[in-house]
């Protein structure tokens, strides 16, 4: 944007778990706001100062609580502080957060044309919808995590839990109430219209990558790259080491193959699962897999180009039928790297429509052994044709510049 320029629309987006590159895994919202200011709004990130998606050494009281982040204006509001996404005390931080957003148009001195909020936080909805109509602005409700859904099909909570009817509550009166939805899941406009919303309301917006990451990603730190192999079929994972990833799945397929001892799987990313994914792989005897510990998001592609395939992995829980959308696919896809892709995502599967991999069904052992045994096998021209349609799949469809232009239309209208 050009600073001698009136923005064309001062977007506010508000999402509880938003981080910056420096202090987090940096997700949509903070590629999405960068390109929108290239295309001319001056855009504003409003997250919660402490939360669980930061990174383990950032102390939440040092971030500053109004700073500028590649020409957009980035607001961390104070929430109580809770240890981890399961800890009850999430739930206060998340009302605390909501009922500071109000507040936001006396303490920020503008008002918006277009609010955004985003879920899976909720309660940020109710404070969200507050602002938006004092303000006069458009309300744009988006779904990355279909709440209070997940909670109840994945995570076993009763949908007679009053917490959980609070929560429906909530996600009912957004699709009635907001201007617009959208989402990262292709198919969870089904899910929305069953709850009472209009049909005409919905867009998709991927998630994405960052192609500056794609094309100059920041070098590994030693200590990473002297654990990687140099030799082999490289397999590795990236991100969470959670129950919801199927990393168990890998782990016993990793057992099924100790007659190629040239085959390494890598594990890079911290979380809860790893005592039990070390302890699995000790009582299955498996000595073929590595957990490297997590690394910077700018240094994610260093990682992906010194590998040979990826894989992405979720259990086979029916909530995936609306489509997934996580990050690491797309940049997996992107470092032009076949991918193994073990979940039953419905109708949408980019893997096998753009013949990026293969895909296989979620946590299925003998099937992940028996498709990475067809990798281990299969010549190196055949890898590099299949790694080369993931990555031209991402730059015509999936390129946060491109998504961003998407967005734009749900928030401000089409531009000349």
């Amino acid at each position: 944007m050009q600073p001698d320029k009136a923005p064309v629309s001062n977007i506010w987006i508000i999402n509880f778990h938003s981080a910056t590159p420096e202090t987090g895994m940096p997700g949509r919202h903070h590629y999405l706001a960068r390109e929108l200011v290239r295309l001319g709004h001056e855009v504003t990130v409003i997250a919660a100062r402490a939360q669980h998606l930061l990174r383990a050494d950032i102390v939440a009281q040092t971030l500053p609580a109004d700073e500028r982040i590649e020409g957009y204006r980035f607001i961390r509001i104070a929430v109580p502080r809770y240890a981890h996404a399961h800890d009850k005390r999430r739930m206060i931080a998340a009302a605390v957060f909501s009922m500071r957003l109000p507040g936001l148009r006396h303490r920020l001195g503008a008002r918006p044309d277009t609010v955004l909020v985003s879920s899976p936080d909720l309660m940020s909805y109710l404070g969200a919808e507050r602002l938006a109509r004092a303000c006069g602005a458009k309300l744009v409700f988006e779904v990355r995590d279909i709440w209070p859904l997940s909670l109840i099909e994945i995570g076993g909570v009763s949908p007679r839990h009053p917490f959980m009817r609070l929560l429906q509550w909530i996600e009912d009166r957004a699709y009635m109430r907001a201007d617009k939805a959208l989402s990262n899941l292709p198919g969870a406009v089904e899910h929305m219209v069953a709850r009472g919303m209009e049909r005409a309301k919905f867009t998709w917006v991927s998630n994405g990558v960052d192609l500056a990451e794609v094309e100059a990603p920041a070098p590994l730190d030693p200590h990473i790259a002297v654990q990687i192999p140099q030799a082999g079929l490289r397999i590795v994972y990236t991100g969470a080491l959670g129950m919801a990833n199927a990393l168990g799945t890998l782990i016993e397929s990793a057992a099924l193959l100790k007659d190629l001892d040239d085959v390494h799987i890598l594990l890079v990313g911290e979380g809860r699962m790893r005592g039990a994914l070390e302890a699995l792989c000790r009582g299955l005897g498996v000595t073929n897999v590595q957990f490297l510990g997590s690394i910077p998001k700018p240094q994610v592609h260093a990682v992906l180009r010194a590998c040979d395939a990826c894989y992405i992995g979720l259990t086979s829980d029916p909530l995936f039928r609306f489509g997934v959308s996580p990050n690491k696919l797309f940049d997996y896809m992107a470092s032009g790297t076949p991918v193994l892709y073990a979940i039953d995502s419905g109708a949408f599967n980019p893997v096998a429509e753009h013949d990026a991999g293969i895909a296989l069904p979620p946590e299925a052992p003998e099937a992940l052994a028996g498709a990475i045994r067809q990798l281990h096998a299969m010549p190196e021209a055949e890898r590099q044709r299949r790694g080369a349609n993931g990555r031209r799949a991402v730059l015509e469809h999936y390129d946060y510049a491109k998504l961003a232009k998407r967005l734009e239309t749900v928030l401000v209208g089409p531009q000349p």
